[in-house]
């Protein structure tokens, strides 16, 4: 059976955890698992490395982890603390030559106007990334294995969450479609955002993510893009068995 591999790069919220200037005690915990950058993950099967979002703490990410390659990107939305690390593919174009990036028209339209010397506006004589920017429009194939993008809603904003296998992972959701559900059911591994306790008009709460565990049953659950509002340890203690907050650098594996 194939492996696949996921590893959570970052699991904060879009201020990351400890938030600049903030004093609670999330922000003062010496526990490393209540430090959070933003949101990524590593997807790895068949020898391939594939990113989910490159966000601004992604150089960071990418050394923690030792990260050799990147293969491919997938972009849920064009949200700043999903896209703006996309500068720091240029040492693995070094390597590899150009980057396939997915993403839908509208993320696509406002990575093209967040990195202008990336799409035909260089300047002479400098680096930019080497990058092929791919449109979704429904499922397709990448390094042999089928990649189903789930649209989401984030408030008024639609956004994209991605299936792989017997694994789901959508970040910043406020709501899953009836439509996007039969999707998620019984899989092995399924990633919600969770972002804090209180209602939030963009992100599910820890509240609203364990209904969608109790409604599709995954085996395995982990909830990310967490606030500061919520400490590691005291919140796992109150989960249900088969569910957990991630945390930078978690490693998940599962056979499909």
């Amino acid at each position: 059976m194939a492996r696949l591999r996921l590893t959570f790069l970052g699991t904060g919220t879009s201020m990351g955890v400890p938030t600049l200037g903030c004093e609670c005690r999330v922000c003062r915990s010496s526990d490393p698992r209540d430090r959070r950058t933003r949101p990524s993950l590593l997807l790895e099967y068949n020898g391939r490395a594939v990113v989910i979002d490159t966000s601004p703490d992604f150089r960071q990410q990418a050394l923690r982890v030792a990260l050799k390659r990147v293969d491919a990107v997938l972009y849920t939305h064009s949200h700043a603390d999903h896209i703006l690390g996309l500068d720091d593919l240029r040492p693995f174009n070094l390597k590899q030559g150009e980057i396939p990036l997915y993403a839908n028209p509208v993320t696509q339209r406002i990575i093209r106007q967040t990195f202008p010397y990336v799409f035909g506006q260089a300047t002479p004589n400098s680096s930019a990334p080497q990058v092929d920017l791919r449109e979704i429009g429904g499922p397709f194939e990448l390094f042999g294995r089928r990649v189903i993008p789930l649209p989401v809603e984030h408030g008024e904003m639609e956004v994209l969450g991605f299936r792989i296998g017997r694994a789901a992972y959508l970040t910043d959701f406020s709501t899953i479609p009836e439509g996007v559900k039969p999707e998620l059911r019984e899989l092995e591994l399924l990633v919600l955002d969770a972002l804090r306790d209180r209602p939030h008009p963009n992100h599910s709460t820890v509240e609203q993510s364990l209904a969608l565990v109790r409604e599709l049953r995954p085996r395995q659950a982990y909830f990310t893009h967490i606030a500061h509002d919520l400490p590691h340890e005291e919140t796992n203690r109150r989960l249900p068995a088969g569910v957990e907050l991630a945390y930078d650098g978690l490693v998940a594996e599962l056979e499909d």
